[in-house]
């Protein structure tokens, strides 16, 4: 065949690619496991994280079972769902389906003698999708902790969730208007970022980020639509 021909170019363009493609094929499905089970890790360390438990990813999958008492998956009625497992639960997937058919994970915590309620959040920033995780004291009410990550905010002003910083000041802060009026939505107030800074005393704000509105908006509209799920359960239980 005439090397200079247009024949020989096409044909060796078509088997290159298709030798590139098998070799990516191969090289994804090869490092597949290993990629799903740096994922699980990582999701196992920002739990932790919560309640103050910092390890390494490696070190998480050791630890977990430690402290992770109960991994249980709740209805929209608060009931429990035996047959989803809540390691499992994808809530990108469940908040495209209605309320009354998502599943809603939570994670149940012993450290120091102490019990700890986990719940995971997933949410919208200013470019794309944020989530994370924030933990409840044994009284379901005082924040112990927060863990949030995003996939495209931007570096310098929303990318800000990641840092301790940020999220040091959700700790000790309360999601109910009276710790003595129970569970009720009308006694339920989440936690808020706000701009220009919270007040000195304010039990549910928290310093929004300068210049991040459309990231902090996100953090808030994520912590109270997801908390709101949880009311039933934790009224009950």
């Amino acid at each position: 065949m005439d090397r200079n021909s247009n024949t020989y170019t096409f044909m060796f363009s078509s088997i290159l690619v298709i030798v590139v493609a098998l070799v990516l094929a191969f090289v994804s499905q090869a490092t597949k496991s290993r990629y799903e089970s740096n994922i699980e890790k990582e999701k196992m360390q920002s739990i932790l994280a919560t309640i103050g438990v910092n390890v390494d990813r490696n070190q998480a999958a050791v630890v977990f079972n430690d402290y992770i008492k109960q991994s249980l998956t709740l209805r929209a009625d608060g009931s429990i769902n035996k047959k989803v497992k809540a390691f499992n639960v994808n809530l990108h997937k469940e908040l495209k389906k209605e309320v009354d058919k998502q599943s809603f994970p939570l994670y149940i915590a012993e450290k120091d003698g102490k019990k700890f309620y986990i719940v995971p959040l997933y949410g919208a920033g200013l470019w794309d999708a944020i989530w994370g995780y924030v933990s409840l004291d044994s009284d379901k009410n005082t924040i112990e902790g927060t863990v949030f990550d995003h996939k495209g905010e931007t570096p310098g002003l929303g990318a800000q969730i990641t840092e301790k910083w940020f999220q040091k000041q959700f700790k000790g802060k309360t999601i109910l208007k009276d710790a003595k009026a129970g569970f009720t939505n009308n006694n339920f107030i989440s936690v808020k970022t706000v701009k220009g800074g919270a007040k000195i005393g304010d039990n549910h704000g928290v310093d929004a980020i300068s210049g991040g509105t459309k990231t902090s908006d996100g953090i808030n509209n994520m912590i109270a639509e997801r908390l709101a799920h949880y009311l039933i359960y934790f009224q009950n239980n």
